[in-house]
C-alpha cells in the first residue's frame, strides 16, 4: 500500500510540476505578445495645459481636474471623487478592507502606496535624496517638506493674521489660537489643549508619571523639553541670548520676559491695585498679598493661594501619597519623605553625590538651594572688597584736602 501511494504522490507531483511549467510557457508567450504590440501613440491631448493621453477616456478623466468635475460620490458619507478607481479607494475606509499586506511582518495596508513606502522601514530604502544635504528619506512627500527648509518656502497662510508655515499641520495648530479651538480634553479635570501632545503631558500630572529621567542626578519629569531645560542646570548653557544687551537665559522664556526691560512693556496688570509686572510669575506672587487664591480643585472647586497646597489637597480625592503617609521611603535608612525630590536629595547623603558645584571655587554641593546660598558668600565677599576700596579712596581724598 505505501508503494502504490508514493508513486501516485509522485505521479501527483510530476502533474503539478507539468502544469507550473506550461503556466510559465503561457506568462511567456503573453509577454512576448504583449512586446511585440506596437505602443500606442497618444493622440488625445488636452487642450488646457497639452497633455496627451492614449485615449478619450484617459483624456475625460483628467479634464475634471481642471473642471472640478467630481462625479463619483460615497454612499457613506458622501465624499465625492473624480474617477471612481478613487471612489473604490475611499471606500475602504469604510469597510476596513485592507488588501494590501507585508510579507515580513504581516501588517495590511489600504493602499498599495502605503504597502510599498512601510516595506521600505523593513529593507532601510531611502530612495529620495535632499539635493542640498544630502538628507535621505523613504517617501517623496518627506523630501517635498524637507526641502522647505532650504528653500524657506512656507505655502500655508493663515487667512486671520497672513502668518505662513512650513506645514499644514503647523498651520492647523496655528488656526486654533484664533477660534480658540480645544478638541484634546482631559477626562478627570476638563482641562482643553490644541495639541494631542499637550494634552498626554498634562495627564501625567493626574497620574504622576515622569518618563524623563536626568542621567546626573535622577531628577524626572513629564516632558523632554523640561528635561532639556534642567540639564541645563548641569551644563550651564544658556541658548537665548539677548540681542540688546548679550545677556543669556536657558530658556527662551526667560528671554521674552527679560526683553521686557528694554521695551518697558508691563503686560500683566493685578485686578485688585492696578499694579503691573512684565511677567505673569510676578503677578501672581503679587496677588498673593491681596490673599488671590489663583490655583482651584477641578474637583471640589475649592481654591489655594499656593500651587503645592493644591497638590496636597487633591491627594485627598485620589487617596495617594498623602503627607502622613509618606510615601517615598530609603531603602538603606528606612527614612521616608513625602515628595520625590526630597529623596532623591536624601539619598545623595548615601551616595556621596554631589552634583552642583560651585563655577568660582569648585566646591560642590549636594542641593541646589545649598550652592545658591554657598555663591552669597561670594557675592558678600566682592561687596565688602568693594566697600573697602571705596574707603580707601575716601581716606586719600581726605588726607590731600587735609594737607591742603
Amino acid at each position: 500500500w505505501s508503494n502504490d501511494y508514493r508513486g501516485s504522490s509522485g505521479e501527483l507531483q510530476q502533474a503539478h510540476d507539468a502544469d507550473v511549467a506550461k503556466k510559465s510557457l503561457s506568462r511567456s508567450k503573453h509577454l512576448k505578445k504583449h512586446q511585440q504590440r506596437p505602443t500606442r501613440k497618444k493622440t488625445h491631448r488636452c487642450s488646457d495645459c497639452g497633455k496627451s493621453f492614449v485615449s478619450s477616456g484617459h483624456l475625460k478623466s483628467h479634464q475634471r481636474t481642471h473642471t472640478g468635475e467630481k462625479p463619483y460620490s460615497c454612499a457613506q458619507c458622501g465624499k465625492r471623487c473624480t474617477q471612481s478607481t478613487d471612489l473604490k479607494k475611499h471606500e475602504r475606509i469604510h469597510t476596513g478592507e485592507k488588501p494590501y499586506s507585508c510579507s515580513d511582518c504581516g501588517k495590511s495596508f489600504v493602499f498599495s502606496g502605503q504597502l510599498k513606502s512601510h516595506q521600505r522601514t523593513h529593507t532601510g530604502e531611502k530612495p529620495y535624496s535632499c539635493a542640498e544635504c544630502g538628507k535621505r528619506f523613504t517617501q517623496s512627500t518627506d523630501l517635498k517638506k524637507h526641502e522647505r527648509i532650504h528653500t524657506g518656502e512656507k505655502p500655508y497662510s493663515c487667512s486671520d493674521c497672513g502668518q505662513s508655515f512650513v506645514f499644514s499641520g503647523q498651520l492647523r495648530l496655528h488656526q486654533r489660537t484664533h477660534t480658540g479651538e480645544n478638541p484634546y480634553r482631559c477626562a478627570q479635570c476638563g482641562r482643553s489643549f490644541t495639541q494631542s501632545s499637550s494634552l498626554i503631558v498634562h495627564q501625567r500630572t493626574h497620574t504622576g508619571e515622569k518618563p524623563h529621567s536626568c542621567d546626573q542626578c535622577g531628577k524626572s519629569f513629564v516632558s523632554s523639553s523640561t528635561l532639556t531645560t534642567h540639564q541645563r542646570t548641569h551644563t550651564g548653557e544658556k541658548p537665548y541670548s539677548c540681542n540688546q544687551c548679550g545677556k543669556s537665559f536657558s530658556q527662551p522664556n526667560g528671554l521674552i520676559v527679560h526683553r521686557r526691560v528694554h521695551t518697558g512693556e508691563k503686560r500683566h496688570s493685578c485686578d485688585q491695585c492696578d499694579k503691573r509686572y512684565s511677567d505673569k510669575r510676578s503677578l501672581i506672587k503679587h496677588q498673593k498679598i491681596h490673599g488671590v487664591k489663583t490655583y482651584s480643585c477641578a474637583q471640589c472647586g475649592k481654591s489655594f493661594t499656593w500651587s503645592t497646597s493644591l497638590i496636597s489637597h487633591q491627594r485627598t480625592h485620589t487617596g495617594e501619597k498623602s503627607h502622613r503617609e509618606k510615601p517615598y521611603s530609603v531603602a538603606q535608612c528606612g527614612m521616608s519623605f513625602t515628595q520625590s525630590t526630597s529623596l532623591i536629595s536624601h539619598r545623595r547623603t548615601h551616595t556621596g553625590e554631589k552634583p552642583y558645584s560651585c563655577a568660582q571655587c569648585g566646591k560642590s554641593f549636594t542641593r541646589s538651594t545649598s550652592l545658591i546660598s554657598h555663591q552669597r558668600k561670594h557675592t558678600q565677599e566682592r561687596n565688602l572688597i568693594a566697600v573697602l576700596n571705596v574707603g580707601r579712596v575716601l581716606l586719600r581724598l581726605a588726607s590731600g584736602l587735609h594737607t591742603l
